[in-house]
Protein backbone atom coordinates (compact mmCIF):
# COMPACT_ATOMS: atom_id res chain seq x y z
CA UNK A 1 0.00 0.00 0.00
CA UNK A 2 1.04 3.43 -0.95
CA UNK A 3 0.16 7.38 0.71
CA UNK A 4 -1.82 8.47 -1.97
CA UNK A 5 -0.11 11.65 -4.00
CA UNK A 6 -1.17 15.30 -2.24
CA UNK A 7 -1.96 18.16 -3.83
CA UNK A 8 1.01 20.64 -4.08
CA UNK A 9 1.73 22.70 -1.27
CA UNK A 10 -0.83 21.05 1.24
CA UNK A 11 -1.42 18.13 4.05
CA UNK A 12 -4.14 17.33 5.33
CA UNK A 13 -5.58 20.39 7.84
CA UNK A 14 -6.05 18.23 11.41
CA UNK A 15 -1.54 17.39 10.98
CA UNK A 16 -1.05 20.87 9.86
CA UNK A 17 -2.54 22.25 12.62
CA UNK A 18 -0.81 19.41 14.94
CA UNK A 19 2.57 20.51 13.75
CA UNK A 20 2.20 23.93 13.37
CA UNK A 21 1.35 24.29 17.60
CA UNK A 22 3.58 21.14 18.41
CA UNK A 23 6.98 22.98 16.64
CA UNK A 24 5.85 26.51 16.71
CA UNK A 25 8.56 28.58 14.11
CA UNK A 26 10.37 24.93 13.91
CA UNK A 27 7.72 24.03 11.45
CA UNK A 28 7.86 26.06 8.00
CA UNK A 29 5.47 25.97 4.55
CA UNK A 30 7.45 28.51 3.10
CA UNK A 31 8.54 28.15 -0.66
CA UNK A 32 12.19 29.12 -0.08
CA UNK A 33 12.16 26.50 3.09
CA UNK A 34 10.59 23.39 1.15
CA UNK A 35 12.38 24.85 -1.79
CA UNK A 36 15.76 24.18 -0.14
CA UNK A 37 14.86 20.75 1.30
CA UNK A 38 13.26 19.34 -2.13
CA UNK A 39 16.72 18.62 -3.30
CA UNK A 40 20.17 17.16 -2.86
CA UNK A 41 23.25 17.82 -5.29
CA UNK A 42 21.85 15.05 -7.78
CA UNK A 43 21.07 16.63 -11.47
CA UNK A 44 17.02 16.79 -10.94
CA UNK A 45 14.69 19.79 -10.38
CA UNK A 46 13.62 20.31 -6.54
CA UNK A 47 10.74 18.19 -5.70
CA UNK A 48 9.68 20.15 -2.81
CA UNK A 49 7.95 18.65 0.92
CA UNK A 50 4.42 20.37 1.67
CA UNK A 51 6.26 21.07 5.06
CA UNK A 52 9.46 20.95 6.77
CA UNK A 53 9.60 20.17 10.75
CA UNK A 54 13.46 21.32 12.25
CA UNK A 55 14.05 18.37 14.73
CA UNK A 56 15.69 18.62 18.22
CA UNK A 57 15.40 15.09 19.05
CA UNK A 58 14.57 11.73 19.08
CA UNK A 59 11.06 12.62 20.79
CA UNK A 60 10.45 15.18 18.06
CA UNK A 61 11.22 13.08 15.19
CA UNK A 62 8.72 10.69 17.18
CA UNK A 63 6.09 13.21 17.18
CA UNK A 64 6.39 13.77 13.72
CA UNK A 65 6.27 10.33 12.53
CA UNK A 66 3.38 9.18 14.47
CA UNK A 67 1.52 11.53 13.46
CA UNK A 68 2.57 11.24 9.61
CA UNK A 69 1.69 7.47 9.71
CA UNK A 70 -1.91 8.48 11.17
CA UNK A 71 -2.68 10.61 8.20
CA UNK A 72 -0.48 8.31 5.50
CA UNK A 73 1.12 11.08 4.93
CA UNK A 74 5.22 10.70 3.58
CA UNK A 75 8.52 11.65 5.73
CA UNK A 76 11.92 12.17 4.14
CA UNK A 77 14.77 12.71 6.17
CA UNK A 78 17.27 15.36 5.72
CA UNK A 79 21.22 16.06 6.69
CA UNK A 80 23.21 18.18 4.90
CA UNK A 81 21.59 17.70 1.69
CA UNK A 82 24.53 16.32 0.33
CA UNK A 83 23.29 13.16 -1.74
CA UNK A 84 23.57 12.28 -5.12
CA UNK A 85 20.96 10.22 -6.70
CA UNK A 86 17.87 12.17 -5.83
CA UNK A 87 17.46 10.67 -2.32
CA UNK A 88 16.03 13.77 -0.91
CA UNK A 89 13.36 14.23 -3.70
CA UNK A 90 9.91 14.40 -2.47
CA UNK A 91 8.23 12.51 -5.31
CA UNK A 92 4.74 12.63 -3.04
CA UNK A 93 4.94 15.59 -1.28
CA UNK A 94 4.79 15.04 2.15
CA UNK A 95 6.84 16.59 5.59
CA UNK A 96 10.74 16.70 5.37
CA UNK A 97 12.25 16.23 8.61
CA UNK A 98 15.76 18.27 9.10
CA UNK A 99 17.92 17.09 11.57
CA UNK A 100 20.78 19.46 10.92
CA UNK A 101 19.63 20.95 14.56
CA UNK A 102 20.33 17.44 16.33
CA UNK A 103 23.92 18.15 16.26
CA UNK A 104 25.07 17.00 20.13
CA UNK A 105 28.36 14.93 19.98
CA UNK A 106 26.87 12.90 23.35
CA UNK A 107 29.39 10.67 24.61
CA UNK A 108 33.12 9.92 23.84
CA UNK A 109 34.34 6.70 25.13
CA UNK A 110 37.96 7.09 24.78
CA UNK A 111 38.60 3.47 26.33
CA UNK A 112 36.33 1.51 24.15
CA UNK A 113 37.32 3.86 21.16
CA UNK A 114 33.27 4.75 20.25
CA UNK A 115 31.68 7.98 20.12
CA UNK A 116 27.90 8.34 20.28
CA UNK A 117 26.43 11.46 18.06
CA UNK A 118 23.24 12.57 17.16
CA UNK A 119 22.27 12.47 13.73
CA UNK A 120 22.98 15.93 12.64
CA UNK A 121 26.76 16.12 13.57
CA UNK A 122 28.91 16.27 11.00
CA UNK A 123 32.17 14.10 10.33
CA UNK A 124 34.11 17.45 10.66
CA UNK A 125 32.94 18.70 13.91
CA UNK A 126 33.01 15.07 15.27
CA UNK A 127 37.01 14.96 14.58
CA UNK A 128 37.15 18.55 15.78
CA UNK A 129 35.91 17.22 19.43
CA UNK A 130 37.68 14.00 18.95
CA UNK A 131 41.31 16.20 18.40
CA UNK A 132 41.72 16.68 22.20
CA UNK A 133 41.50 12.67 22.82
CA UNK A 134 44.04 11.56 20.33
CA UNK A 135 41.06 10.18 18.57
CA UNK A 136 39.29 10.28 14.87
CA UNK A 137 36.34 9.29 12.65
CA UNK A 138 38.26 7.76 9.39
CA UNK A 139 35.17 8.04 7.04
CA UNK A 140 35.92 10.76 4.85
CA UNK A 141 33.06 10.68 1.90
CA UNK A 142 34.86 14.10 0.71
CA UNK A 143 31.51 16.34 1.30
CA UNK A 144 30.29 18.16 4.82
CA UNK A 145 27.94 15.47 5.46
CA UNK A 146 26.13 14.48 8.83
CA UNK A 147 27.15 10.81 10.06
CA UNK A 148 23.41 10.40 10.07
CA UNK A 149 22.79 10.67 6.49
CA UNK A 150 26.23 8.93 5.91
CA UNK A 151 24.63 5.90 7.92
CA UNK A 152 21.73 5.94 5.80
CA UNK A 153 23.52 5.61 2.87
CA UNK A 154 26.54 3.68 3.59
CA UNK A 155 28.60 6.01 2.85
CA UNK A 156 32.59 5.63 1.97
CA UNK A 157 35.13 7.61 0.87
CA UNK A 158 39.10 8.75 0.69
CA UNK A 159 40.25 6.56 3.72
CA UNK A 160 38.32 3.02 2.93
CA UNK A 161 41.09 1.05 1.67
CA UNK A 162 42.45 1.14 5.74
CA UNK A 163 39.33 2.22 7.90
CA UNK A 164 36.25 0.90 5.33
CA UNK A 165 32.89 2.32 4.95
CA UNK A 166 30.13 3.31 7.54
CA UNK A 167 28.93 -0.54 6.76
CA UNK A 168 32.19 -1.55 9.20
CA UNK A 169 31.97 1.84 11.77
CA UNK A 170 28.78 1.78 13.00
CA UNK A 171 28.13 -0.48 15.72
CA UNK A 172 24.31 0.77 17.14
CA UNK A 173 21.58 3.39 16.23
CA UNK A 174 19.26 4.79 17.40
CA UNK A 175 16.04 4.36 15.26
CA UNK A 176 12.49 5.87 14.82
CA UNK A 177 9.95 3.70 12.46
CA UNK A 178 7.38 4.28 10.31
CA UNK A 179 5.11 4.45 13.40
CA UNK A 180 6.85 6.82 16.17
CA UNK A 181 8.21 3.85 17.87
CA UNK A 182 12.05 3.75 18.77
CA UNK A 183 14.39 0.61 18.16
CA UNK A 184 17.61 0.73 19.34
CA UNK A 185 19.82 -1.82 17.25
CA UNK A 186 23.40 -3.07 18.51
CA UNK A 187 25.59 -2.22 21.37
CA UNK A 188 29.06 -0.78 22.20
CA UNK A 189 31.09 -3.67 22.05
CA UNK A 190 33.35 -5.02 19.63
CA UNK A 191 31.14 -7.84 18.11
CA UNK A 192 28.08 -9.63 18.88
CA UNK A 193 25.79 -12.93 17.63
CA UNK A 194 22.60 -11.98 19.02
CA UNK A 195 19.94 -12.12 16.66
CA UNK A 196 19.62 -10.57 13.43
CA UNK A 197 21.79 -7.45 12.52
CA UNK A 198 19.50 -4.98 12.55
CA UNK A 199 22.28 -1.83 12.29
CA UNK A 200 23.63 -3.28 9.01
CA UNK A 201 19.85 -3.39 8.21
CA UNK A 202 19.35 0.37 8.54
CA UNK A 203 22.84 1.12 7.42
CA UNK A 204 22.43 1.80 3.53
CA UNK A 205 18.51 2.11 3.61
CA UNK A 206 18.19 5.76 2.65
CA UNK A 207 15.60 6.35 5.11
CA UNK A 208 12.85 4.16 3.72
CA UNK A 209 12.93 1.89 7.08
CA UNK A 210 13.13 4.35 9.74
CA UNK A 211 14.75 7.55 10.64
CA UNK A 212 18.30 7.43 12.25
CA UNK A 213 18.79 10.01 15.25
CA UNK A 214 21.37 8.49 17.16
CA UNK A 215 24.73 6.63 16.25
CA UNK A 216 27.51 4.75 17.85
CA UNK A 217 30.52 4.75 15.68
CA UNK A 218 33.76 3.27 16.17
CA UNK A 219 36.81 5.35 16.70
CA UNK A 220 40.76 5.07 16.02
CA UNK A 221 43.49 6.86 17.29
CA UNK A 222 45.45 9.39 15.29
CA UNK A 223 48.41 8.54 13.57
CA UNK A 224 51.90 9.16 14.71
CA UNK A 225 53.03 10.73 11.72
CA UNK A 226 51.12 11.16 8.11
CA UNK A 227 52.99 11.54 4.61
CA UNK A 228 51.08 11.98 1.70
CA UNK A 229 52.57 11.36 -2.21
CA UNK A 230 51.83 12.31 -5.77
CA UNK A 231 52.69 10.10 -8.58
CA UNK A 232 52.13 10.84 -12.39
CA UNK A 233 51.73 7.63 -14.34
CA UNK A 234 51.75 7.38 -18.18
CA UNK A 235 48.18 5.63 -18.18
CA UNK A 236 45.29 4.87 -16.03
CA UNK A 237 46.95 0.79 -16.04
CA UNK A 238 50.15 1.66 -14.79
CA UNK A 239 48.15 3.88 -12.07
CA UNK A 240 45.89 1.34 -10.89
CA UNK A 241 48.61 -1.97 -10.84
CA UNK A 242 50.64 0.32 -8.63
CA UNK A 243 47.88 0.66 -6.31
CA UNK A 244 46.97 -3.08 -5.94
CA UNK A 245 50.62 -4.36 -6.13
CA UNK A 246 51.40 -1.69 -2.69
CA UNK A 247 48.45 -3.45 -0.84
CA UNK A 248 49.11 -7.12 -2.24
CA UNK A 249 52.99 -6.18 -0.41
CA UNK A 250 51.16 -5.05 3.08
CA UNK A 251 51.55 -1.25 2.40
CA UNK A 252 49.46 0.39 4.53
CA UNK A 253 47.54 2.56 2.33
CA UNK A 254 45.01 5.15 4.29
CA UNK A 255 44.10 6.67 1.55
CA UNK A 256 44.65 6.26 -2.57
CA UNK A 257 43.04 8.06 -4.97
CA UNK A 258 43.35 8.05 -8.89
CA UNK A 259 42.75 10.82 -11.08
CA UNK A 260 42.83 11.54 -14.66
CA UNK A 261 44.28 13.72 -17.19
CA UNK A 262 41.13 16.14 -17.47
CA UNK A 263 40.76 15.98 -13.37
CA UNK A 264 43.95 17.19 -12.97
CA UNK A 265 43.34 20.05 -15.18
CA UNK A 266 40.35 20.62 -13.60
CA UNK A 267 42.24 20.94 -10.69
CA UNK A 268 45.08 22.95 -11.54
CA UNK A 269 42.73 25.63 -13.18
CA UNK A 270 40.60 25.81 -9.77
CA UNK A 271 43.81 25.59 -7.40
CA UNK A 272 46.92 27.34 -9.56
CA UNK A 273 49.44 26.61 -6.84
CA UNK A 274 49.77 22.80 -7.11
CA UNK A 275 50.49 23.08 -11.11
CA UNK A 276 50.15 19.54 -11.13
CA UNK A 277 51.54 17.44 -14.60
CA UNK A 278 47.69 17.07 -16.47
CA UNK A 279 48.38 12.92 -16.84
CA UNK A 280 46.99 9.95 -14.48
CA UNK A 281 47.91 10.93 -10.95
CA UNK A 282 47.55 8.87 -7.79
CA UNK A 283 47.20 10.57 -4.33
CA UNK A 284 48.40 8.29 -1.97
CA UNK A 285 48.59 8.88 2.20
CA UNK A 286 50.36 6.55 4.72
CA UNK A 287 50.02 6.42 8.61
CA UNK A 288 52.12 5.55 11.17
CA UNK A 289 55.23 5.85 12.98
CA UNK A 290 58.20 8.03 11.16
CA UNK A 291 60.51 5.06 10.63
CA UNK A 292 57.56 3.02 8.91
CA UNK A 293 56.63 6.06 6.74
CA UNK A 294 60.06 6.00 5.72
CA UNK A 295 60.04 2.09 4.94
CA UNK A 296 56.79 2.47 3.12
CA UNK A 297 58.21 5.27 0.88
CA UNK A 298 61.27 3.78 -0.53
CA UNK A 299 59.03 0.64 -1.39
CA UNK A 300 56.38 2.58 -3.32
CA UNK A 301 58.90 4.76 -4.84
CA UNK A 302 60.22 1.22 -6.26
CA UNK A 303 56.46 0.12 -7.33
CA UNK A 304 55.63 3.18 -9.54
CA UNK A 305 59.09 3.13 -10.98
CA UNK A 306 58.48 -0.23 -11.84
CA UNK A 307 55.27 1.05 -14.17
CA UNK A 308 56.45 4.48 -15.39
CA UNK A 309 55.55 6.49 -12.42
CA UNK A 310 57.29 9.74 -12.51
CA UNK A 311 57.38 13.11 -10.58
CA UNK A 312 57.13 11.36 -7.63
CA UNK A 313 56.59 14.00 -4.75
CA UNK A 314 55.90 13.76 -1.00
CA UNK A 315 53.61 15.91 1.38
CA UNK A 316 54.78 15.68 4.74
CA UNK A 317 54.27 19.14 6.27
CA UNK A 318 50.43 19.44 7.52
CA UNK A 319 49.30 22.20 5.60
CA UNK A 320 50.94 20.57 2.06
CA UNK A 321 48.88 17.45 2.74
CA UNK A 322 45.67 19.73 3.57
CA UNK A 323 46.47 21.43 0.11
CA UNK A 324 46.81 18.72 -1.56
CA UNK A 325 43.41 16.43 0.00
CA UNK A 326 41.33 19.91 0.01
CA UNK A 327 42.31 19.88 -3.79
CA UNK A 328 41.15 16.56 -4.47
CA UNK A 329 37.72 17.04 -2.24
CA UNK A 330 36.85 20.00 -4.25
CA UNK A 331 37.29 17.95 -7.36
CA UNK A 332 33.18 17.88 -7.69
CA UNK A 333 33.61 21.65 -8.07
CA UNK A 334 35.99 22.12 -10.23
CA UNK A 335 35.13 20.39 -12.22
CA UNK A 336 31.81 22.24 -12.60
CA UNK A 337 34.14 25.80 -12.42
CA UNK A 338 35.69 24.03 -16.08
CA UNK A 339 32.87 24.94 -18.19
CA UNK A 340 30.69 28.55 -16.28
CA UNK A 341 26.98 27.69 -15.75
CA UNK A 342 26.92 23.71 -16.44
CA UNK A 343 25.29 20.83 -14.52
CA UNK A 344 27.28 18.42 -13.31
CA UNK A 345 25.76 14.52 -13.59
CA UNK A 346 27.77 12.20 -11.18
CA UNK A 347 27.70 8.33 -11.03
CA UNK A 348 29.92 5.80 -9.71
CA UNK A 349 30.82 2.24 -9.76
CA UNK A 350 32.49 -0.58 -7.87
CA UNK A 351 34.21 -3.44 -9.31
CA UNK A 352 36.66 -6.22 -7.72
CA UNK A 353 40.02 -4.37 -7.41
CA UNK A 354 41.68 -6.74 -10.31
CA UNK A 355 39.17 -5.35 -12.58
CA UNK A 356 39.51 -2.19 -11.66
CA UNK A 357 41.85 -1.09 -14.57
CA UNK A 358 39.79 -2.63 -16.59
CA UNK A 359 36.45 -1.02 -15.41
CA UNK A 360 38.32 2.37 -15.56
CA UNK A 361 39.71 2.45 -18.88
CA UNK A 362 36.66 1.09 -20.52
CA UNK A 363 34.77 4.22 -19.06
CA UNK A 364 37.19 6.61 -20.52
CA UNK A 365 36.61 5.22 -23.27
CA UNK A 366 32.99 5.15 -23.39
CA UNK A 367 33.14 8.56 -22.53
CA UNK A 368 35.79 9.40 -25.35
CA UNK A 369 33.47 10.75 -27.58
CA UNK A 370 30.83 12.53 -25.32
CA UNK A 371 30.17 16.38 -26.44
CA UNK A 372 30.94 17.76 -22.96
CA UNK A 373 33.80 17.55 -20.53
CA UNK A 374 34.19 14.36 -18.25
CA UNK A 375 36.03 13.48 -15.31
CA UNK A 376 37.15 10.18 -13.67
CA UNK A 377 38.77 9.92 -10.38
CA UNK A 378 38.43 7.72 -7.68
CA UNK A 379 39.08 5.43 -4.22
CA UNK A 380 41.32 2.95 -6.59
CA UNK A 381 42.36 1.17 -3.65
CA UNK A 382 38.74 -0.51 -3.27
CA UNK A 383 37.58 -0.54 -6.37
CA UNK A 384 35.57 2.58 -6.59
CA UNK A 385 35.34 5.59 -8.67
CA UNK A 386 33.49 8.20 -10.05
CA UNK A 387 32.62 9.68 -13.37
CA UNK A 388 31.35 13.52 -13.47
CA UNK A 389 29.94 14.68 -16.58
CA UNK A 390 29.92 18.21 -17.10
CA UNK A 391 26.56 19.20 -19.33
CA UNK A 392 24.49 22.46 -20.45
CA UNK A 393 21.31 22.24 -18.14
CA UNK A 394 19.14 24.02 -20.56
CA UNK A 395 20.47 21.08 -23.27
CA UNK A 396 18.04 18.22 -23.33
CA UNK A 397 19.96 16.32 -26.08
CA UNK A 398 23.11 16.45 -23.73
CA UNK A 399 21.09 15.05 -20.46
CA UNK A 400 20.10 11.90 -22.81
CA UNK A 401 23.50 11.66 -23.76
CA UNK A 402 24.67 11.46 -20.00
CA UNK A 403 22.18 9.28 -19.04
CA UNK A 404 22.93 6.61 -21.67
CA UNK A 405 26.82 7.07 -20.82
CA UNK A 406 26.05 6.73 -17.55
CA UNK A 407 23.93 3.06 -18.24
CA UNK A 408 26.88 1.96 -20.56
CA UNK A 409 29.59 2.63 -17.21
CA UNK A 410 27.03 0.59 -14.95
CA UNK A 411 26.34 -2.24 -17.69
CA UNK A 412 30.55 -2.82 -17.92
CA UNK A 413 31.00 -2.32 -13.96
CA UNK A 414 28.15 -5.06 -13.75
CA UNK A 415 29.72 -7.68 -16.50
CA UNK A 416 33.04 -7.23 -14.37
CA UNK A 417 31.28 -8.36 -11.27
CA UNK A 418 30.93 -4.87 -9.93
CA UNK A 419 27.99 -3.07 -8.53
CA UNK A 420 26.18 0.37 -9.73
CA UNK A 421 26.93 1.86 -7.05
CA UNK A 422 29.89 2.00 -4.53
CA UNK A 423 29.06 5.00 -2.59
CA UNK A 424 26.48 7.31 -3.51
CA UNK A 425 23.81 4.89 -3.18
CA UNK A 426 20.00 4.03 -5.40
CA UNK A 427 17.82 6.74 -4.28
CA UNK A 428 15.36 7.81 -7.30
CA UNK A 429 18.43 7.46 -10.06
CA UNK A 430 19.27 3.87 -10.10
CA UNK A 431 16.38 1.73 -9.62
CA UNK A 432 16.79 -0.02 -12.73
CA UNK A 433 20.15 -0.96 -12.32
CA UNK A 434 19.73 -2.81 -8.67
CA UNK A 435 16.74 -4.84 -10.67
CA UNK A 436 19.52 -5.96 -13.08
CA UNK A 437 22.02 -6.20 -9.98
CA UNK A 438 20.89 -7.94 -7.94
CA UNK A 439 17.91 -9.75 -9.73
CA UNK A 440 13.56 -10.08 -8.97
CA UNK A 441 13.84 -12.34 -5.80
CA UNK A 442 16.05 -10.43 -3.93
CA UNK A 443 13.97 -7.13 -5.03
CA UNK A 444 11.42 -8.85 -3.70
CA UNK A 445 12.87 -9.63 -0.25
CA UNK A 446 13.53 -6.12 0.37
CA UNK A 447 10.07 -5.39 -0.81
CA UNK A 448 8.81 -7.41 1.63
CA UNK A 449 11.33 -6.10 4.42
CA UNK A 450 10.08 -2.36 3.46
CA UNK A 451 6.75 -3.47 3.95
CA UNK A 452 7.05 -5.09 7.26
CA UNK A 453 8.78 -2.31 8.94
CA UNK A 454 6.28 0.83 7.10
CA UNK A 455 3.24 -1.03 5.91
CA UNK A 456 1.70 2.37 4.77
CA UNK A 457 5.06 3.25 2.66
CA UNK A 458 5.36 6.60 4.16
CA UNK A 459 9.65 6.37 4.84
CA UNK A 460 11.08 8.75 1.80
CA UNK A 461 8.80 6.75 -1.48
CA UNK A 462 9.70 5.80 -4.96
CA UNK A 463 13.29 5.44 -3.43
CA UNK A 464 15.20 1.97 -4.24
CA UNK A 465 12.60 0.46 -5.78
Amino acid sequence: MTPSLLDAGTLPEALHDALRRAFGDRYSTADSVREQHGRGEAPFAAMPPNAVVFARSTQDVQDVLARCHAHRVPVIAFGAGSSLEGQLLATRGGVCIDLSQMNAVLKVDAGDFTATVQAGVTREQLNTALRAEGLFFPVDPGAHASLGGMAATRASGTNTVRYGSMRENVLALTVVLADGRVVQTGTRAAKSAAGYDLTRLFVGSEGTLGIITEVVLRLYPLPESVSAAVIAFPDTDAAVATVIEAIQAGLPIARSEYLCANSIRAINLAARELALREVPTLFLEFHGSPAALEEQVETLRELAAQHGGGDFAWAVHPEDRTRLWHARHNAYFSCQLSRPGSLVIATDTCVPRSRLAESIEGAGRIMADASFPSMIFGHVGDGNFHVLMVIDPGSEAEREEAEALNEAIVTLALSLGGTCTGEHGIGYHKKAFLRRETGDTAIELMQRIKAAVDPHGILNPDKIF
